[in-house]
């Protein structure tokens, strides 16, 4: 099992570069695989939109927090580190132009190592998709081409360049260097609690992390992208599943059962602090209960 680390984005403190340098760098002494930054490129305030994984239908965080670029923030903790992963959990594909955000993502990648995971979701706040001048309603068909563009142009496909004609985007001849030092390009994983995100995380992706799913339903997901995945010729063990679960609350024990699950990945997130000490202490005690290096 590897154990991830969602930023503690809710406490606040992932734009203050002392602070979450020095918790990443603790992470990774700690042995934690990865850390994940999420994303909301604005928050509309009052927002209407329904956040789906709370039954309170508001998202934890409030409309004012600090929420940093998810890339910026791990190039910076690229520069801080030198082995941990580094993750987005999730970026908002809508809110990106696949052709920039190919370059940004395989800068990333190279410069760090090969250490950059692509975690996407389609996004469920209208205010902000609209605001990034994506349509809401077609966001799935245009994620779904988003994701086909990221691969062409991380190909190698010189010297004629990368060519795409779709409903959303289109070029011809296109380089676009440097690319991502992993094999195959940046991992790409869908994140998302439907129907959608895990057949396109069997057609297009190489793992899926279900939010705010259980039970039979995280089965029968898991069964739709391992369906979706032999549909379209590719390997249904080869891909990954990530799930959510807390520092206090993991034992070796809950890892087992989820393992036994399917699960090959754990994002761990904590109590919100600004506490840097606090942080790094919830840190090592989960490490060292989970026997890590």
């Amino acid at each position: 099992m590897k154990y991830a680390v969602l930023l503690p984005v809710a406490a606040g403190v992932t734009a203050d570069p002392a602070w979450i340098g020095a918790y990443v760098r603790h992470a990774e002494a700690c042995g934690f695989e990865s850390v994940g930054a999420v994303e909301h490129a604005v928050v509309a305030s009052g927002y209407s939109s329904v956040y789906p994984y709370d039954t309170s239908g508001k998202m934890e965080l409030a409309d004012d927090l600090d929420i940093p670029d998810p890339l910026d923030l791990l190039a910076f903790l690229a520069g801080q580190t030198s082995r941990i992963g580094l993750a987005t959990g999730v970026l908002v594909l809508p809110n990106h132009h696949p052709v920039v955000l190919a370059k940004r993502l395989a800068t990333i990648d190279a410069l760090s190592g090969g250490r950059l995971r692509l975690v996407v979701g389609m996004g469920w706040m209208r205010e902000e998709v609209e605001a990034c001048g994506a349509d809401f309603d077609s966001r799935g068909r245009r994620a779904d081409e988003q994701l086909q563009v990221l691969r062409k142009l991380w190909a190698d496909t010189a010297p004629e360049g990368a060519t795409h004609d779709g409903e959303f985007f289109q070029f011809k001849g296109a380089m676009s260097y440097p690319k991502p030092v992993q094999e195959g390009g940046v991992p790409i994983h869908v994140g998302g609690h439907t129907k959608a995100a895990a057949r396109r995380a069997g057609r297009y992706g190489d793992g899926l992390q279900p939010l705010g799913v259980a039970g039979d339903g995280l089965k029968a997901l898991i069964a739709l992208m391992r369906e979706e995945a032999e549909k379209n010729d590719r390997d249904p063990d080869a891909l990954e599943l990530t799930l959510g679960h807390t520092f206090a609350g993991i034992t070796p024990e809950k890892s087992e059962r989820l393992a036994a699950r399917g699960a090959s990945r754990l994002v761990l997130r904590g109590n919100p602090t600004t506490d840097l000490n606090e942080a790094k202490d919830e840190l090592s005690a989960c490490a060292e209960r989970l026997g890590l290096a």
